[in-house]
Parts: C-alpha cells; structure tokens; sequence
C-alpha cells in the first residue's frame, strides 16, 4: 500500500488551505483554491486545466463533508458548500464518496502482452492456455480478450516475463468486492456490501475516492466557545515523531480542553475480552475472535454472518473510551483521533463518540495553525493506561492484553489474521465450518494492525519504534 504519493500531498495541501481559512475567518475565499492551484496558462495534469479545476473543486466538497455523488447544481460555489457545512449539525453516511471527475475509469482487469514477447518458438503461453486464448500476430503474442478468463497461466509460464497483470487496483484492493464500474466505466461503491476498510481510498492512483471529512464540523467547534475532548488512539505514537506528552500539549493548543488516551478504553476491552474468553472456552466454543477492528466486524455483518457467533461480544476501546469522557466531561464534545476509515462509520452509530479526526487531518490542523508538536512543551499526561492497553495499535497486541488478562486460567492458543484480504476471509470462513488448531484469533483489517492505517502519517516501520519506546516506559 502507498503511504505517500501525489495524490495524498495534494489532498493534505487542501486540508490545510481549508482548515487557514476557517481560522482566518475568510472561508468564502475557498472560490480561489483551485485557479490558484491552476491558474491560467499553467501546465495541466490531465487534459486541461478546466478538469484539474473541476477535480480540486470535488475533493474540497469531499474535504468540507460532502457527498460528491448528490451534487445537482455545477454552477454551486465551493463558499456555497463551505457555509452549507459551517451550517452542519449532524454527520451522515454514507462515509465515502468517489470523485467521478477524477477517476481515469481503468481499463478492465487483464493480462496484456507487452512487447518484451520475443516470438519464441517454444511459445509456452500458447501451450498452456486452456482457452485457445492467445495467437501469434507478426511475430508476438497477442491475447484475445473475449477469451480470455484471466487464469493467469500464461504470464506465469512466459520465461521472458513479457506479460503482465494489469488490474483495476481499487478493485484489486477490496476484500469483498464492494466496488466495481458502472455503465460508463467508472467507479461506484456498493455500500450494502462496503466494510470502509479503506484500502480502495489509498490504493486509487488518482485519488478519486476520498472521505467525507469532519475537519470542518470538528475546527467549528474547537473555534468558539464548546467544550471539547480528543480521544486519540495508540497509533497516534510515532505519527509526529514527537514524545505522547508533547502530542497532548500540540492538542491543548490547538484548542481541545481535555486529552484521553483511548488505551484506557483499550484496557477495558482487554479486561471484558478476556473474562468473555474464559467464559466461552469453558461453555467449549470452538475459538473466539476480536471485536475491536470495526472494518473486520463489519466484514461478518454483511458478508460471512456464519462467524458472527464467534466474534466477541466486547465493545471496542472508542467506546469505553467515549463512556469515559462522558462521564468525566459531560458538557464536552468528543472527538476520536485515529488512523482508521472504519471508525468514523463506527461512531455514527456510538452514542458515545461525537466526531473523528484521523491522524492525517490532525497533522494537517497543527500545519494550519503552525504548531510544532516538537516544540511544544511536556504536559502530564492524567489516568495513564498500562502498557497491554497502548499496544493495542500494533498486530499481536490484542492478544498480549487478552494473554495478559486471561492470566494462565486457560490456555490460550493464539493465531492471527494480518490484514483482511480475500485469501484471509476465506480463512475465516473455513475456520468457522471446521473449526482451526487455535481458540483466540485476532483479526486486524490492516497489516500490521492500526498503526499502518490508512489515514496514518508515518511510515509504519519508524512509528513501529516509536510505540515500542513508549511501551518501554509505561
């Protein structure tokens, strides 16, 4: 997966042109974005400058909270939308919204020949191509597309390499088949089907699909006079290559009164976790699952409901983290920051949790109001969770805290699911009709747990680092 390309420096560039000018208080100058971006006679990206426009002006809907799908007004103003959500009071799904303007409309996933094919005379290709698919044309090889069903065979048998695979890579990306083209060859997403995981957002060359962001809805508020509460998640460690306490006083300048770690809730999903697997290993269940990763659990809701009865009954660490700041600041507005597409989907339904940031649009607020979190002053940190709950981010660290939890009362034979892929749900599957030599499975829909997110600002490796230092001192 691409952590940074161009497209993702563009679509953090515009988060913090936005997020400037709803600080400086001159949001109707939003018009200027995208010819300023763009301006006359520059040298365009696509095939003029108009659609580069067109596709800047979509991804500030996008960036602001909108639906780019329901637009019905072209000649609406970008200041129009901006007041519409300044206006906003409630967050809607769906989460996603795709960018037609923007997407290229790929070519159907194929096997295509290229011209490193040297006309050999053993032609294996040929041989072993179960559908007469693919003849010699001056002196290549060609592949019939009307024939062809895409085994694969004949790119794995050419001794030159000479053909390739060339997929549709948010297709390619989606673990359940959620997106797929329209009559007109670009790309929609089937949301009875879609788990948010967010693999197709980050692996679109042209950033065509984006979220619907809260930026604007969270910035509102930290701007006026509402009290305000960051939750922010374990994976934020190693994201502002800055220690946990410094990242807490970058949030306390930024305007949030009150900063929870939610590993405290993750010690409390560890804690019920643990005393359910107990439970259900003496009732002899076959195996228990997590229940922490919103993407994998949505998975089982809409497309293997066979494995229900084995995902654990456990609310996540946003919850408990969200009951928690509930209790202790009722009169605040919270605000889940983590690197994870899926729990803003997650939180629509929690009473609990009023919006989400993600890691990438809190990066972009500290750019906007320039603060630099290595700069800022330590702060102590208040109700600091132990260091099972802060290792939550990273893949196995469920299982530590349940290990950890569980405290030798039963044995606990531990497998884990290391992203969720097509070959990982059939895996599942296949656990829950004949059972597996293990009884805890965690399940993580991004491989290498939260910390590789898609939202995330770090390489995945170095944040990796950062999180074992903390975990050394907690």
């Amino acid at each position: 997966m691409n952590y940074v390309n161009n497209a993702t420096l563009i679509r953090r560039d515009l988060m913090i042109k936005l997020a400037k000018l709803i600080m400086a208080g001159n949001i109707d100058d939003i018009n200027r974005i995208p010819l300023d971006m763009f301006p006359k006679r520059s040298k365009s990206v696509r095939c003029c400058i108009h659609k580069d426009r067109a596709v800047i002006k979509y991804r500030l809907m996008a960036l602001m909270g909108h639906r780019v799908e329901e637009e019905t007004d072209e000649l609406k103003t970008l200041s129009a939308y901006a007041n519409d959500a300044m206006d906003r009071d409630e967050i809607e799904n769906p989460i996603l919204t795709v960018i037609d303007e923007a997407c290229s409309a790929c070519v159907q996933t194929s096997y295509f020949v290229t011209n490193a094919c040297q006309g050999c005379m053993a032609r294996p290709c040929m041989m072993n191509c179960k559908k007469n698919a693919i003849k010699m044309v001056n002196g290549q090889a060609k592949i019939d597309p009307e024939l062809c069903v895409n085994c694969g065979m004949c790119l794995k048998e050419c001794p030159y390499h000479a053909i390739i695979y060339m997929p549709v890579p948010c297709e390619e990306a989606c673990p359940v088949g959620a997106i797929t083209k329209d009559d007109d060859g670009k790309e929609q997403i089937d949301y009875d089907k879609c788990t948010f995981c967010g693999k197709c957002m980050r692996e679109c060359p042209f950033g065509a699909i984006m979220e619907r962001s809260q930026l604007v809805d969270v910035l509102k508020l930290l701007l006026s006079e509402q009290k305000m509460v960051a939750m922010i998640a374990p994976a934020i460690v190693g994201q502002f290559s800055a220690e946990l306490e410094k990242i807490v006083s970058a949030l306390k300048t930024l305007g949030f009164d009150h900063v929870i770690e939610v590993a405290l809730g993750a010690d409390m999903t560890a804690e019920h976790e643990a005393a359910e697997f107990i439970e259900r290993m003496e009732k002899n269940e076959k195996f228990m699952t997590t229940s922490c990763c919103p993407a994998y659990t949505e998975s089982v809701k809409k497309h293997f409901p066979e494995l229900s009865e084995y995902v654990s009954d456990t609310p996540t660490p946003m919850h408990y983290t969200g009951q928690i700041a509930m209790e202790k600041y009722p009169d605040a507005k919270r605000v889940f920051i983590g690197p994870c597409v899926a729990k803003r989907n997650e939180a629509i339904e929690d009473d609990f949790v009023d919006y989400v940031l993600t890691i990438e649009e809190l990066g972009s607020l500290f750019v906007a109001a320039d603060i630099d979190v290595q700069k800022c002053d330590d702060v102590e940190i208040e109700h600091v969770p132990s260091r099972e709950g802060r290792g939550f981010p990273a893949s196995g660290g469920v299982t530590n805290a349940l290990k950890h939890g569980v405290d030798g009362k039963v044995e606990v034979q531990d497998y884990l699911i290391d992203g969720l892929t097509k070959k990982s749900l059939r895996e599942l599957k296949k656990m829950s009709k004949s059972g597996c030599d293990c009884n805890f499975v965690e399940v993580m829909a991004c491989e290498g747990g939260c910390i590789s997110g898609p939202d995330v600002l770090s390489n995945p490796k170095v944040a990796n680092k950062m999180l074992a230092k903390l975990l050394e001192r907690s």
